[in-house]
Parts: C-alpha cells; structure tokens; sequence
C-alpha cells in the first residue's frame, strides 16, 4: 500500500494483510493501490467464476456519479449520507456534487476502521464532509451518530447513497428494517440511492455461488436478492425515471444502454414524496 503526506498523521488500525478484505478487493478492481496480495488472490479468484466483476464495479462508480448529478443539478439536493462508502477513489460523492454545488455537504461512513481511517485523511474537509465509523446493521445507532448530526441537517432533505453495500447483510439482519429505519429518518423531499445484486441477473447460479464462497471465507458473505425484495428496500418512495433496472442502464451518458450480461446488479433513485 502506498501512504500519502496526509495519512501518515493519522494513526491507522492494525491491518491483517493474510486475510482479504471487500473494500480492498474493490480497490483493486478499481485499479487502486490500497489492497495486499490476499486481496488480489481473492479478486482475481472472483473473476475467474464471475469475469465481469471488475467492469461492473467501474459501472458501479459510474452510476454513483450520474446519480449525484441528478441529485445535486435536477434535484436541488445539497446533504449527501454516504453509507459503506469503502476506500476513496476518484469519483467520490463531495466531488462530483461539488462540480454543481460548491457548498454540498457529505457524511461519509463506514464499519472498517482502516477504511475510516482513510477516508478521514482523504475525505474529511472541514465544514464540506465528515467521516464516521458506524455500521449499517445499527441503524438507529448509525443514525445517532453525532459527528453526523452534527454536519447534516434532517430537518432539509438528504439523499441517503447506499451502494453495493445491503448484499452484504444477511436476513438474520433483516435488511429491510434496516432500511425502513434509514427511510423514516428522512424529511419528504429526500432521495433513496441504492444498488444490489439482483438474483435474476446471475448469469451462472453455480459460477456466483462459487465466487460468493470467496467472500465467504475472507468473513464478507454476500446475499443476491430477487427484484421484488430490492424494490422492497425503497418502500414507499416514488423511484424516478427509468425506474429499477441494472445500473448500467440508469440515464446512461449516451441516452441508451445495450444489454451487459456482466451487470448483475439492479440500482435506482426514489424520492420521498410524504
């Protein structure tokens, strides 16, 4: 891993480089350099059962920024909660609703302490964004959170991003109060961003059951869902054009977007009407 000036003032969390980990496996489909070689082992064992992986997690990057475009231009919305927010790479939430608004303001969070870690050395800019370490499973917890209510107000609206991160909770979990407790924490007029592996998107049940075993042994199960259930973690809110479909395909920059057998998740933005 490379360190820069700014992280080498923070102090960060014993890492275990033996053992991978899913935000650096991510990293490392992203081409980044935050991830050892028990990540890259892992990626690349991934990829050998479900090869569109690492073009999926770029149209997932892809995706969060036409979302925060929309949000911030059309939308007119300035509080951004980014939830699972992994490590920092180009195309962060701050920076490109700040393209639109200059003074969009950003909570990042996430449950690894090494992804905090970099996140408040990269991320953090005072009075613009602020990291905190919470996890999603704890909802009312995270939500509480005071570096976070602090920096955001829920009285306004807020779009609560939560991409590629519920497939990473299991039912016993119950995602879906989950989100019904982050819906109900919004004023109406906020906005819901979400992607997740979507069972009917599989293209090899066997193949991803396979590669699901690798996030398995790194202690990182994953849980495809179907469509309907996805759906079902926006609730009420209205879901705007083109509605729940693979991410991909989300008001691509070219107006429209051909079939990608390797998108296998579903991702939309819905807004709180009441």
């Amino acid at each position: 891993m490379r360190w820069t000036k700014a992280e080498s003032r923070h102090v960060l969390p014993k890492i275990d480089t033996t053992k991978p980990n899913a935000a650096r496996i991510y990293d490392y489909w992203l081409g980044g350099k935050d991830n050892f070689e028990a990540d890259r082992v892992a990626a690349e064992q991934i990829l050998t059962q479900l090869p569109g992986q690492r073009r999926s997690a770029l149209e997932n990057r892809r995706f969060l920024g036409r979302a925060v475009r929309f949000l911030a231009a059309e939308a007119g919305i300035d509080q951004f909660l980014d939830i699972g927010v992994g490590l920092p790479t180009q195309g962060a939430v701050h920076e490109v609703a700040r393209e639109i608004n200059p003074k969009a303001r950003v909570a990042y969070v996430d449950y690894d302490p090494v992804v905090v870690a970099h996140g408040r050395a990269l991320l953090a800019t005072p009075d613009r964004s602020v990291v905190a370490q919470e996890d999603v499973r704890r909802p009312q917890e995270l939500l509480a959170n005071p570096v976070i209510r602090e920096h955001l107000d829920f009285g306004r609206p807020i779009a609560l991003m939560v991409l590629a991160i519920l497939h990473f909770v299991r039912e016993e979990d119950d995602p879906g109060a989950i989100t019904a407790c982050l819906r109900e924490a919004l004023v109406p007029g906020s906005y819901l961003v979400l992607t997740h592996i979507c069972e009917e998107l599989l293209p090899d049940k066997a193949a991803a059951r396979r590669a699901m075993d690798v996030y398995e042994q790194a202690g990182e199960p994953i849980a495809p869902r179907g469509a309907q259930q996805i759906r079902g973690f926006f609730g009420d809110f209205e879901l705007v054009e083109p509605g729940l479909v693979p991410k991909h395909a989300w008001r691509p920059a070219t107006g429209t977007a051909p079939a990608d057998p390797s998108d296998i998740s579903l991702g939309g933005v819905a807004r709180k009407i009441s």
